[in-house]
């Protein structure tokens, strides 16, 4: 981000009519968007695009979700027809929704997904990290390849602010993992009850987690290694994505445990990214304080949320 800016905009807060610091993190955020756009003062942005990341993971075959797989392709449906919760708050500010469907794996009878959100597909599905690979090598390029071009392709059309969304059965189960071996945290600590499961439920999951940090352990140099083997297309792809936007200079307002998950592979491909996100909210999964505690990002807001999509942001 622009430096000259940045002091430009700390400087100002000083000059305001009012006790220094009194704006508290609303002074932070506008020097961080001042330096993120490269002028002071910063001006609201006009563009604001939430990009969905869709993917079904082959863990939930363990029973580490309290909905069916199916439930991933009906709401990418909803998504589509403007019904979902992230498109009512998107509407608020104006803001447009995309899906792309990463890895779905499950048709909907009689629904036909339009082509822009099928045809950046890489598989359908994943593999059960506890016991298998995510995506072979080169899915896991192909993914985040996909992300770059979504990142490019929205900039390129004007966007001056993006915000990553995520659907997927078994995605937190994931993005536990991926933030238990990039921060050293282990199963009990980065595990929580994702869409609402019962104590049994989870503790399942921490067994899943468990075995799936395990495997992926040796891969924290590698970050397509890694990917390959506990993440699935839809998080390698907002990996993708995340890099790419701060390669574009284009300001990011992150989600929730998916999208830490995401920010910390994102870091390792593109060292000094984390400098052009903002932290939207503190999810109530505990693996999300861990990523941001990594990253060095505070949340904004902290409204015990955890639908995903994009809502927290």
């Amino acid at each position: 981000p622009d430096e000259t800016a940045r002091r430009a905009a700390a400087a100002r807060q000083n000059r305001l009519t009012k006790p220094t610091g009194a704006l508290g993190r609303l002074e932070e955020l506008s020097i961080w968007l001042a330096g993120v756009q490269g002028r002071c003062p910063p001006t609201p942005p006009q563009r604001v695009r939430v990009v969905i990341f869709a993917g079904d993971h082959g863990v939930a075959a363990a029973g580490v979700s309290a909905y069916p797989a199916e439930f991933t392709a009906q709401m990418v449906a909803n998504f589509v027809g403007g019904g979902a919760a992230v498109n009512v708050l998107a509407g608020r500010l104006r803001a447009g929704v995309r899906v792309a469907d990463m890895s779905v794996a499950t048709q909907l009878p009689g629904l036909d997904l339009p082509p822009e959100v099928t045809k950046w597909q890489v598989r359908k599905g994943s593999g059960r990290i506890d016991v298998e690979n995510a995506l072979t090598r080169l899915e896991a390029e192909q993914a985040v390849e996909a992300g770059r071009q979504l990142a490019d392709d929205e900039v390129d059309a004007g966007t001056d602010l993006l915000v990553p969304g995520d659907m997927g059965i078994g995605n937190t189960t994931a993005a536990a993992v991926l933030i238990g071996v990039l921060t050293g945290a282990g199963a009990h600590t980065v595990t929580g009850r994702g869409t609402g499961i019962d104590d049994a439920g989870l503790a399942r999951k921490r067994v899943v987690v468990e075995a799936a940090i395990s495997r992926a352990a040796s891969k924290t140099d590698d970050p397509i290694a890694l990917l390959s083997t506990a993440a699935g297309a839809d998080i390698a792809a907002m990996a993708g994505f995340l890099a790419q936007a701060a390669v574009r200079r284009t300001p990011v307002m992150l989600d929730g445990i998916v999208s830490g998950a995401a920010a910390l592979v994102a870091e390792r491909l593109a060292p000094g990214a984390k400098a052009w996100w903002a932290a939207g909210h503190r999810s109530v999964e505990p693996a999300h304080t861990r990523a941001l505690e990594s990253l060095g990002l505070a949340p904004l807001v902290d409204l015990g949320l955890r639908l995903g999509e994009g809502t927290g942001a």
